[in-house]
């Protein structure tokens, strides 16, 4: 069988056929999970197909046992190589070669034992902890570059990748009642958002990508409603942006919206415009970061008093105008809580790389269109004095009283590592955020505080010194700060058991120190509201 670059049609379940539900047994059944397919490739090999790279993962299944069903299974939707029918009517019991095919999922050269059967989509386990618990699924989406060996089709739908996990992980998992997936590509927000709403609501501008979504959702769906499983109601709506839901009001906005910054000028020949990628996964259609702009200046509109929304997004730092003013205007215009973490920030030479190289354009294939569409990238960015690209996570809020002025503005950069999953950490930041705006400092200091179990001391002497030179309180969990504290601080922090109010703690150490509890309490006070912000010291229950 010839291998086409052009888009299959997106797997669906024939009305009445119960062919999903046999497939998802099949694929339980199989051992057909991440860690399943972890233990028959070996490290070495998983984290090479993980690179894209598939030779480790062939040696490794030639010394499968014939009889594992997870080795078709693994060669067919991971690698894209033909299996004969008769090994996956193996595989897939329930469903077998024919079943598999009329979903969608696979096409065959015949109907012997021996003929080939090749994977037409990529469906393959899914695994990931967000701050609900655990899950483990199966996800369709189209094949990567890894199995077309090309370029990407315009309405190419994406898996799981690294953006979409990250979202998945950063995002806040209290029950709430309405939920918007907007973007919601392949649906693996919606599903990670069914787990604990009532009702969510996928937008998507591709009408592919809402095939998907409803394929995936149907697949992991079960009627005994496990605790990994998503139960709640889809609705899945075609359209743009906020459009499909304009006058509706949600509880949770999530969004891994299309925020890749694509040159839109001028008049590229057809190879250089295939090498930007006009890919509806990725590219909104706007210029620079626009799209990023208006969702974050326009979300509100949807939110119900109090919601959330969490979304991913790229921004441009431009020349003279330093990237926490440029996005803190967004915030503004919004009038909502705004907290910005920058994640990353690359060079527009390696944007540039990373996204022509996503679309399956390399400069050894097609030297001439990598160096057009560099070319482009490079121009668009030098048109509006942009330096560098930052990326990172935007967590919003409606103010919970109507007319209410937002009270929440922060903009940090933190590119280091973080503790995954990082949503219940920023639902208690949030937490902690509304705790002490609603205390005074006459109020603060008369709470009784206790350290966060995961928080450390770190202690640095000059050899031979009787006290350290530097002290530094450290979290284990969420962004994993560190706090680089004075002596009274340190103090502080190694007294709040809960025993004492933090006023009695400042008083006891500055009758250690020989100084004014007052003048220790206006240093020490602001330092313990960053420390019970960012989650280091809590409220005693």
């Amino acid at each position: 069988m010839r291998r086409t670059l052009t888009s299959p049609a997106p797997p669906a379940e024939p009305e009445g056929t119960g062919l999903v539900a046999a497939l998802r047994t099949d694929l339980d059944a199989s051992g057909f999970t991440v860690d399943g397919v972890g233990d028959l490739l070996g490290e070495v090999a998983s984290a090479a197909l993980h690179r894209e790279q598939a030779v480790p993962a062939r040696r490794a299944l030639e010394a499968a046992p014939a009889d594992d069903p997870r080795a078709p299974l693994t060669r067919l939707f991971l690698l894209g190589d033909d299996v004969p029918r008769a090994a996956l009517d193996r595989a897939l019991p329930g469903v077998g070669a024919e079943g598999a095919e009329r979903l969608g999922l696979v096409r065959a050269a015949g109907r012997a034992a021996d003929d080939a059967v090749r994977a037409v989509v990529d469906l393959r386990p899914y695994a990931a902890v967000d701050a609900r618990g655990p899950v483990s699924w199966w996800l369709a989406s189209d094949h990567g570059e890894l199995v077309t060996g090309g370029r990407l089709p315009a309405d190419h739908v994406l898996g799981a990748g690294g953006a979409s996990t990250t979202l998945a992980q950063v995002t806040m998992r209290d029950p709430v009642g309405r939920v918007l997936d907007l973007g919601t590509g392949c649906g693996i927000q919606a599903l990670h958002a069914a787990r604990h709403a009532r009702s969510v609501v996928g937008t998507d501008v591709s009408r592919r990508a809402l095939a998907f979504a409803r394929f995936n959702a149907t697949l992991n769906a079960t009627p005994d409603a496990a605790p990994d499983r998503p139960d709640a109601d889809l609705e899945l709506r075609h359209g743009s942006m906020l459009e499909p839901v304009a006058g509706e009001r949600f509880d949770l906005v999530v969004s891994n919206p299309p925020f890749v910054i694509t040159p839109h000028s001028g008049a590229p020949g057809r190879a250089v415009a295939e090498a930007l990628g006009d890919y509806e996964y990725r590219d909104g259609g706007r210029a620079g970061d626009d799209l990023v702009r208006d969702l974050v200046t326009g979300v509100g509109a949807v939110l119900e008093p109090g919601g959330v929304a969490q979304l991913l997004g790229n921004w441009e730092h431009r020349r003279g105008e330093p990237w926490t003013e440029r996005v803190g205007a967004w915030l503004d215009a919004a009038g909502l809580d705004g907290w910005v973490v920058q994640r990353e920030v690359l060079d527009p030479a390696e944007y540039a790389e990373t996204w022509i190289r996503d679309g399956g354009t390399t400069s050894e294939r097609e030297p001439d269109a990598w160096a057009a569409a560099y070319a482009a990238w490079l121009d668009d960015f030098a048109a509006r004095d942009v330096e560098a690209v930052g990326f990172g996570i935007v967590t919003l809020r409606r103010p919970a009283q109507a007319g209410a002025r937002p009270t929440l503005r922060r903009l940090e950069e933190h590119t280091g590592s973080v503790r995954q999953p990082l949503g219940a950490h920023l639902a208690a930041s949030l937490a902690a955020h509304d705790w002490l705006e609603a205390r005074d400092d006459a109020a603060l200091a008369a709470a009784h505080l206790v350290v966060a179990e995961d928080v450390t001391e770190e202690r640095y002497l000059t050899p031979g010194a009787a006290d350290p030179n530097v002290v530094i309180v450290r979290q284990g969990d969420g962004l994993g700060r560190g706090v680089q504290a004075s002596t009274g601080l340190a103090a502080l922090v190694g007294a709040c058991d809960g025993e004492l109010a933090v006023g009695q703690i400042v008083g006891a150490i500055a009758a250690l120190f020989g100084v004014a509890a007052d003048d220790l309490a206006v240093e020490l006070l602001p330092a313990v509201r960053g420390l019970v912000r960012d989650g280091f010291l809590r409220p005693a229950p």
